[in-house]
């Protein structure tokens, strides 16, 4: 199988041939590229295209997070989590300005420093070998295989782009037709594009 893919360019494919298992490790980096740079980070976007550039740094209370925050929060664990846990750059995360920033910093700032981030754990995640997963890292005072750090990124992504997908439906109070039962047709305005499926 093929190891090196165009990341984000297209989804995962069942090779013509049978899968072996030596191809696990090659379609786990390439279905990770895929859950970040093809289903969360377009969503989140989409998000921060809709609201307003008050609402982003909106809080519905004080123990809750703005979808700003959120943003610089995913932008932070990508970075030490792949690009300098996995990556060897320098490790330059500030955890908790993450969440103390009132902004407002622009939309157009925000969404250039996640992709910026996600484009360079994928050029990590590209580079990965087979050892390289099963190697053991010390990344934020844990220690952790390249698989357990990668997984981690993946279910953190998912988890906070579900809330930044939820405080868009708190503030504008619709559908943002993401999501739809099998059979059923898609409810989004037409001239949205279509978001691919995980």
């Amino acid at each position: 199988m093929e190891k090196r893919i165009a990341s984000g360019n297209r989804r995962p494919q069942t090779p013509e041939r049978a899968l072996r298992p030596s191809d696990i490790p090659f379609l786990f980096l390439m279905n990770a590229e895929h859950a970040l740079t093809r289903h969360h980070l377009p969503r989140i976007a989409e998000c921060l295209g809709r609201l307003s550039e008050k609402d982003i740094w909106w809080r519905p209370n004080p123990a809750s997070n703005s979808a700003g925050n959120l943003m610089l929060h995913l932008a932070g664990n990508v970075r030490q989590w792949i690009i300098a846990g996995l990556g060897g750059e320098p490790d330059i995360r500030n955890r908790d300005r993450e969440f103390q920033e009132q902004g407002p910093i622009p939309r157009r700032v925000l969404l250039a420093l996640l992709r910026r981030e996600v484009r360079m754990a994928c050029r990590v995640l590209d580079k990965l070998t087979p050892p390289d997963l099963l190697k053991v890292y010390s990344i934020q005072k844990f220690r952790v295989t390249g698989f357990h750090a990668i997984s981690h990124v993946i279910e953190h992504f998912a988890y906070h782009s579900g809330q930044i997908i939820y405080l868009t439906k708190l503030r504008l109070g619709e559908d943002l037709g993401f999501t739809r039962l099998p059979g059923q047709k898609a409810r989004r305005p037409s001239n949205r594009p279509r978001l691919p499926a995980i």
